[in-house]
């Protein structure tokens, strides 16, 4: 993030907060309160992973801010395993109903969750998702379950059908979940934009990730229309912690993202230019093998990333 401030002339102040098992330990609260009122000072977060206490963290996060899209590219990379090497497709996921709304009911011999649907998300989540696949191949695939879960999924399916009316220049195509299931296997390349529920989301980008070559490459975005967060997809991995050996990849593309999403919201050439350098920077040090052991490389995680860092050094001079 510094180098790529220093050589596109972004003026960016980083601002460390906590979150997660360690704020929870020392402050009794997952998310403590002056972090979470530093947040609401910011323009956007890049958040790290943060362990057990997840869903007191970023679910409420994104319900307390409304980042109601969660956005999760998966494309091929060189020299990474991939199903298909020309997969490049975006899962748009609806980030604040669902079954993780957290309404769940049990005793000792039965267990309830409720499922929220409305007509106004499952629009709004549409909505974007056909704005962004304007920019893209201009295809919309809505994954759902409306044949066995005919009021809920009924529901978004049909507010994904008003939406596609208004947008005839998208190709639109709505697929039960089970069958977008097996394609993303069968034929990923075939995917542009998906857009979905938040359960069906959630399970399908950590399949679509591992297509094309695992978690450790998987960026997201949670997106509302006044504030964003950018994450890797990936858990804390802590049999792993301390060793210097996790990938960075998924944390250094959640920046590009996040870049990417300001520019945008900033009119910014310049940071739109930094997005794309450390993209190609990422792309560049995969090519050359310059990677963590998980893919095949030698280098540990800080040395993978000051790997990045140069290449986004010498693409900004040259």
């Amino acid at each position: 993030m510094e180098e790529a401030a220093n050589n596109f002339d972004l003026s960016i102040d980083l601002i460390p907060v906590e979150a997660g098992d360690r704020a929870a330990a020392n402050h009794g609260a997952a998310l403590p309160d002056g972090s979470l009122g530093t947040l609401t000072k910011c323009d956007c977060c890049l958040k790290g992973p943060v362990g057990e206490s997840a869903y007191d963290v970023i679910i409420r996060l994104r319900q307390w801010l409304n980042l109601y899209a969660n956005v999760r590219p998966a494309k091929s990379m060189p020299n990474v395993p991939s199903l298909n090497p020309h997969t490049d497709l975006v899962i748009v996921r609806e980030n604040t109903e669902g079954l993780y709304i957290g309404l769940e009911e049990a005793d000792d011999e039965k267990a309830t969750a409720t499922r929220l649907v409305t007509r106004k998300a499952s629009q709004r989540i549409a909505r974007f998702a056909f704005d962004m696949a304007r920019h893209r191949r201009k295809k919309v695939t809505a994954v759902h379950k409306a044949n066995v879960m005919k009021k809920t999924d009924g529901l978004f399916l049909s507010a994904c059908r008003e939406v596609a009316d208004s947008n005839q220049d998208i190709d639109f195509r709505p697929m039960l979940v089970d069958t977008a299931a097996m394609n993303l296997i069968r034929e990923p390349d075939a995917f542009d934009v998906i857009v979905t529920t938040n359960m069906f989301g959630d399970i399908l980008s950590d399949e679509a990730a591992q297509v094309v070559g695992g978690l450790g490459l998987a960026a997201s975005g949670n997106i509302g229309d006044n504030f964003a967060i950018f994450e890797p997809v990936h858990g804390s991995a802590p049999d792993i912690a301390g060793k210097n050996i996790a990938n960075p990849t998924s944390m250094i593309l959640s920046t590009a993202m996040m870049l990417e999403w300001l520019s945008q919201r900033n009119s910014d050439s310049k940071a739109a230019e930094a997005s794309q350098a450390i993209r190609h920077s990422v792309e560049a040090c995969l090519a050359a093998r310059e990677t963590t052991p998980d893919l095949g490389g030698k280098l540990t995680t800080l040395e993978m990333t000051k790997a990045v860092s140069r290449r986004i050094s010498k693409g900004a001079n040259a």
